[in-house]
């Protein structure tokens, strides 16, 4: 049986030059294959995950610290939320667990029936992933709030000195009764 070689103690790997942890400096070929991954529309928390990739914590030092690396973040933080719609897509138009055939007490085929915990699921991921693109792109896909009035819907602008002028009346109105 083969054995697992130990990783020595941290204070050890100081004493031997070698800083604990993960490496920390920064680096333009981590940072780009980082942001590869979020533009693919992963999470920064499930690529960091990974050993060969830095903390969280380090990265977001590195967002404060190289304007190149903070500016590729961004962008691949707008091509993550594209790709999240693509993946409200796949998720969608994918039946595979959405319906589930019902057996009798003696073995036998009742029929097919939804599952309802498939479907409940498939709309939370749904759902998740439109609030997370609303909030990373909210020019294009949060929600749109029209203000413009015609004949029929006209727009009104109201001031809180009006609002409270007719809270006044409405408690006078209500004395009177």
């Amino acid at each position: 049986m083969a054995t697992a070689k130990k990783k020595a103690p941290a204070r050890k790997r100081a004493k031997e030059g070698r800083k604990p942890g993960r490496p920390s400096k920064y680096s333009a070929g981590v940072g780009d294959a980082i942001c590869e991954r979020l533009a693919q529309g992963e999470s920064l928390r499930s690529v960091c995950q990974e050993g060969e990739y830095p903390n969280a914590a380090t990265v977001y030092r590195w967002l404060r610290e190289h304007e190149e690396f903070r500016h590729n973040y961004a962008r691949a933080k707008q091509d993550g939320a594209d790709a999240m719609a693509e993946d409200i897509l796949d998720i969608a138009d994918d039946g595979t667990n959405d319906w589930m055939e019902k057996y009798g007490k003696e073995g036998e085929s009742l029929g097919w029936m939804i599952n309802g915990e498939a479907v409940q699921r498939s709309k939370l991921r749904i759902e998740a992933r439109k609030w997370l693109m609303a909030k990373l792109l909210p020019k294009k896909y949060g929600d749109k709030l029209e203000l413009d009035g015609n004949a029929l819907t006209p727009s009104v602008i109201v001031g809180l000195k009006d609002l409270k002028k007719a809270a006044g009346r409405a408690g006078e109105v209500a004395s009177d009764e």
